[in-house]
Order: structure tokens, then sequence, then C-alpha cells
């Protein structure tokens, strides 16, 4: 079981809506102000009940910029401008349904669960998603019915998911009773699972999880609490130690790596039993897929107007679906986008009494509880140790027997004979310098400097023949040395060139591709998707959103890979490596 202790970060509730120290408060007054002044923030009044963005909203880009207004300002607009480019808001009220449920599948899905503290759950299935299951994805986004000229189908399509998140679940989650009432909830766990996910998958997949990595950490930051990673591979643990120096330490405490013996016993900690699926230990029915088993608590806080039926239980429709305002402060959900064409507008459920609602006076800041923070916990300990794994871009390449020219000293420099060992200086793992002592190893062919120098041919090889081989032995005694086979010749070009990279190996590929798909763990909903890979999550960190078509050679690239198998995966990715390094 892992160990509970204490971690200084902004886990929920600290760092979040009523319960900010001193300086948090002022950032966040400070960050209206600018916000407002550049008009991109409206605060209530003068008619309009409610501001334009809500605390919570604004706290999570300034905990993504560490409580610095400026820094947060700059996101935000980069979001606000970023959603008005795109229509973001029209898009979640607009897209159609049944594409909206098919791109669901592919990604994390709500259980209609929460953790203890009333934070959604989410679940991330990796294998179901193969080549033939993204093939068959993307050949029908080709006739989708939702499309824009500003984005690619796709990230339309993410976009509507990551708004039901933000727009939808979320809110929910903070109208149920909780330990918290006042304060808001703005993020979600998720348990991503590997299981039976091999390396070929993960290179598949790459393009498929950055997509949602980039938004999340763009547009969508500070919506992850924790990532529950099950399932890991074998070579996972080797690994680890490289791909977590990529994040931040508050990013890595997120993140729970669980082996089959503490899966349960790790997640029970933080979900109670009945909320945590049945093929991990607990009591829920849920398979990857389903629509949310919703709990007994939010049933009952409910009331149905027009159900969905799934598996015999009432449940939400497919989707999109928004929150209004009803009588009395009711909170009514109003399931929306469109059927053929067709917008829809159909009243699914009401929340009549909705609890965290604001008062009129503002909530007083108050510290969380000593006991609380204790139980707030983090994932170190369920992480593999740390091994000693070399930094594989930032280390220097190992000394060869064949030094580069520059690295060679000049004849003019050569010291007197010497009878000490010569003696070199290697890189270490850790980016320091050791020596080594070599043997003497004189009248041989070895190209170290200090082991070939007293022989007869030094000052030939280095400057040419034969004058360079003049032996001045003092008082006009001079002789001639040379070899016979270099008299008349040009002096030779003994320049030896830069010994080239060798081709990364099968480990390292491993690791390249693990690295590049965990960012998606790094946000909810799309950025669970990027725990396969580096299985950790983003850090908050403003990355500008690109749209990346696939070039023909990179299509053939993808082919040439589909029809290979595991052991085959190995030579292929050296033979295609080894190619770019000699172009």
């Amino acid at each position: 079981m892992a160990e509970l202790k204490r971690v200084e970060s902004f886990q929920y509730p600290s760092g979040h809506y009523a319960h900010l120290t001193e300086n948090q408060q002022k950032s966040l007054d400070e960050f209206k102000q600018i916000c407002q002044k550049d008009g991109y923030y409206t605060p209530a009044g003068d008619g309009r009940v409610h501001p334009s963005h809500d605390d919570e909203t604004l706290l999570r880009f300034l905990r993504a910029r560490r409580f610095v207004p400026q820094e947060a300002f700059k996101q935000f607009k980069d979001t606000e401008d970023w959603r008005k480019e795109h229509g973001i808001d029209d898009l979640f009220l607009t897209i159609e349904i049944e594409e909206f449920e098919r791109t669901r599948r592919l990604y994390p899905q709500w259980l209609g669960r929460r953790d203890k503290r009333g934070i959604p759950v989410y679940l991330f299935e990796v294998a179901p998603l193969n080549s033939k299951n993204i093939s068959s994805y993307e050949k029908e986004l080709a006739k989708a019915l939702t499309t824009s000229p500003k984005a690619a189908t796709k990230n339309l399509r993410l976009f509507a998911l990551y708004e039901s998140l933000t727009r939808y679940v979320i809110p929910l989650c903070s109208a149920l009773n909780r330990p918290h009432p006042e304060t808001p909830i703005s993020q979600s766990n998720n348990i991503v699972d590997i299981s039976g996910v091999g390396l070929k998958q993960f290179w598949n997949l790459k393009g498929h999880m950055q997509d949602a990595s980039t938004l999340a950490t763009a547009h969508y930051p500070e919506t992850l609490d924790r990532i529950f990673i099950v399932g890991a591979p074998a070579f996972f643990p080797t690994v680890w130690g490289w791909v977590k120096r990529w994040f931040d330490p508050i990013t890595v405490s997120k993140i729970f790596i669980l082996s089959p013996a503490n899966v349960f016993s790790t997640l029970s900690q933080y979900i109670d039993p009945d909320n945590i699926p049945k093929k991990y230990g607990g009591n829920l029915d849920f398979e990857f897929g389903d629509m949310p088993n919703l709990e007994p608590a939010i049933q009952e806080a409910i009331k149905w107007e027009l159900p969905s039926v799934h598996k015999g239980r009432n449940t939400f429709p497919i989707g999109p679906i928004k929150w209004e305002d009803g009588e009395n402060g009711a909170k009514k959900a109003i399931a929306v986008g469109s059927e053929q064409g067709k917008l829809r507008n159909t009243h699914i459920l009401t929340i009549p009494n909705p609890v965290g609602a604001k008062a009129e006076v503002p909530v007083v800041n108050t510290p969380v509880d000593e006991l609380e923070l204790q139980l707030l916990g983090d994932g170190t300990a369920t992480q593999p140790p740390d091994t000693e794994i070399p930094n594989v871009e930032d280390q220097t390449p190992p000394p060869s027997d064949t030094p580069t020219p520059s690295a060679t000293p000049k004849p003019e420099s050569q010291a007197t004979t010497s009878t000490t060992p010569a003696t070199s200086s290697t890189p270490s793992v850790d980016g320091g310098a050791k020596e080594t002592t070599l043997p003497i190893r004189e009248g041989t062919s070895d190209t170290r400097y200090e082991q070939q120098h007293q022989t007869h041919a030094s000052g030939q090889l280095a400057d040419g023949t034969p004058h360079a081989a003049v032996n001045d032995h003092g008082h006009g005694d001079k002789t001639v040395t040379m070899e016979p086979g270099t008299v008349g010749q040009a002096p030779k070009d003994v320049s030896i060139k830069p010994q080239e990279p060798p081709a990364p190996g099968y480990l390292y590929q491993a690791k390249q591709v693990a690295a590049q798909a965990s960012s998606v763990v790094t946000s909810t909903v799309g950025s669970a998707a990027g725990a396969v890979t580096n299985f950790v999550g983003g850090s908050g960190e403003k990355v500008e959103e690109k749209v990346l078509e696939k070039t023909p050679e990179q299509k053939e690239l993808d082919k040439k890979i589909d029809g290979k198998d595991e052991l085959a995966m190995e030579s292929f990715l050296r033979e295609q490596t080894a190619t770019k390094v000699q172009a």
C-alpha cells in the first residue's frame, strides 16, 4: 500500500477557491484587474447576474503559472482568443451527436462516479485503440458533418470533449454534496489502463495522443488531479527514471504507478470501493465504452425529465449537455448538439437544490485542516526506484581510440620522453570527468597521442615528409629519419573524421516512443491519453496548438510498421534510424 504523506502543491482544496493564502488572494484580485482592463473579464453587476468567468476558472490559469498574474494573463488571453477564433461555444452546441459519441469512445470516459473528495473519476483503456479501430475512425472523419476551415475535424471533436468536461461534468460534481461544498470542483482523476499494449501500438498511437496533450496543456490547464497507471509493461521500470525528468516535481507527484498487487489497495485510499470498476477490485459494473453508471448520491440529487436507459439503468443521452439556470436556484441539464443537421434542445434532468452556490458575500478563505493535508498524499511511493539511466540527449559520447585532429596535440608541443603512464579524462554518467590511467604502449599503431608521439614516424605523420623527420642532436649533429615508402610523396592527410553516433538501440526506441505519448496524461479527458507513453501529465506550460498532416513518406512508414510483428520492430526501427543518421 502506498504511503500517504503531505505534499506541498495545489491539490484540491489547497490553492482553490475559499482556500487561498493571503498572497494567492492578492494574485487573484490582480489577475482580475488585468483581465478586466484588457476586456477579457467582466464582473457581475450592472444587470449581469454572473461574472464572465468564475473564480475557480481563473484560478486554474493562476495555478498553472504559479500565481504570477502577468504570466497567467498571457495564457488566459491566448485561450480566449483561440476560443473566439474557432467558435468553441457554438461548436459545443451544434456538433453532431453521433460524431461526438464516436470520439468519446476513443478517449477517457467518466465512470459516473467520484473520489472521496467529490472529484470525477475517468477511465482510459488503451488496448482497444488498435490500428484497425484508429484507421476506421480516421476514414470516418472524411465523411464528418461537423467541419471547419480553421481546424482539422479530429481536433474539433477534441474541443467538444474538453468542453463536456468543463461545462457539464465538473459543474455537475460541483452541485453535489461533498466534503468542501464551498469549493467548486475543477479537476478530474484518471485511471489509465495500459494492459496488453506493446511497443508497436504505442508507436501507432503517438499522433492520436499528441493532439490531445497539446490542446489540454495550452487551453485547459490544471484540469488534472491524479493519474493512476495500471498494467504497466515490463520495460516500464527501466524507462521511468528517464521519462520523469521531462516533468516538474509537482506533476510527477500526481502519478501513481500501480503493480497488480497494489491496484485496489491504492485506489481504495482515494476512491470508495463501490466507485472502483470490478476489474480493479471494486464493486462497480462498468466496461470501457459504457455510458456513465451514476452513483446513488447523484441519482438522489437529480430529478429525471427524459433519461436514457443503458444496461437497465437511467443515464445521460449521448452527445453534449449544457447547464441552464432554473427557478429558485435550480440547475437544468439540456441536451444540445445536432442530429443530422437538426439542432437538439431537450430538457434531460434538474437538480432542484444544488450545493455550493455562492452567497452574496464572498466566502472567507480558510486553511485546509492539517489532518486532511496529511491524507492528500502523492504517488512517489508507488513509482519505480530511480535507476542510473544516462541522459541520452545530454550525455557526451565516450572517448574513442581515434581522436579528432583538434584533440591531437601538434608536434611543436610534444613533451620530452616520459616513462610515466598517460592519463585520459573520460565523462562519467553524472556529467563530470574522471581520470583514468592508461598503460604505456610504445611502437604500436594506436592513435592515442600520449602513447605514440615518441615513435620514429610521429613527426612525419603530423607534418609530412621528409623535412619534419630531421633530428637535431645539438652541436651541429643532425640526422634524418624517414620511412622509405613516403619519400617524394606529398604530405599525408591524416585528419580523422568525427565518428558518427551509433544508431539508437531498441531500448532507446522504446524510451523515445514512451516519452512521446505520455503527455496526454497531463490533463483530463484527452490528457489522460498521453499517459501511455510518458506515463505522466502536463505541467501547464503553454504549447501552441498545431495541426499536422502526415506526409506521404510518413503514411508509407506507418503502413510498413503496421505490416510487421513485434519481433520485426527492432530491426526495422534500427534501419530507419541508421538511414536518417547517414542522411
